[in-house]
């Protein structure tokens, strides 16, 4: 009797052993925390000014209340708790930062604050004239004039590459006249830059 005790327990002793061995295992293998949200994306240029539209992620550090992913509504204004509406359109993405961060700053002492923009809705540019496919380009990267002109499926055949006008408003809201040469671009002596286009120009190709 005393020996099928002894058989009992020992084997109850190996059942727990057992259990506790799978439990540790299991909790060595516990999957990781999840990613934090946000949109892996081509890394804008430091000086990308948002605009109306794209999508934000404000991260405010160790205050989940505060942080939030928002788009710039068509004014240009996001809504944040405690700041209400702040100007977003025409800053870099560091400038807000730094203006979020002061205003916060009324509230808790040394906010860190960072900002990412998720999605690219504002980058838009025209092109218009004898082009095979003239309209609004819809971008999501940095792109010059002759990138824009492919987009828009070449020249048609009686264009005059070489007298191509860009309309550009400038910070005063005043609209600038930009000559470009398509023929000089292409033709590798550096006699015309392949220039970036920005939010809001119209390329018209005569």
């Amino acid at each position: 009797m005393a020996r099928m005790r002894i058989v009992a327990l020992s084997t109850l002793a190996v059942v727990l052993a057992t259990a506790a061995a799978a439990t540790a295992q299991s909790a060595s293998v516990a999957a990781p925390p999840p990613a934090p949200p946000g949109v892996a994306l081509k890394p804008l240029p430091s000086d990308y000014v948002i605009g109306p539209q794209d999508v934000l992620l404000v991260h405010v550090w160790k205050n989940d209340s505060l942080s939030r992913q928002l788009p710039v509504r068509p004014d240009g204004k996001i809504s944040l708790p405690l700041l209400h509406d702040i100007h977003a359109a025409g800053l870099t993405p560091m400038q807000l930062r730094d203006k979020i961060a002061a205003a916060l700053a009324e509230f808790m002492p040394n906010p860190e604050v960072s900002v990412a923009v998720l999605e690219v809705h504002s980058y838009r540019v025209s092109v218009l004239g004898e082009v095979q496919r003239p309209g609004m380009l819809e971008l999501k990267a940095p792109t010059t004039v002759l990138e824009a002109l492919a987009l828009a499926g070449g020249f048609q055949p009686f264009a005059s590459p070489s007298k191509i006008v860009i309309f550009r408003k400038d910070g005063r809201g005043d609209t600038q006249k930009l000559r470009f040469n398509y023929n000089r671009a292409i033709g590798g002596d550096g006699g015309e830059d392949n220039v970036t286009l920005r939010a809001g120009d119209v390329i018209v190709v005569p």
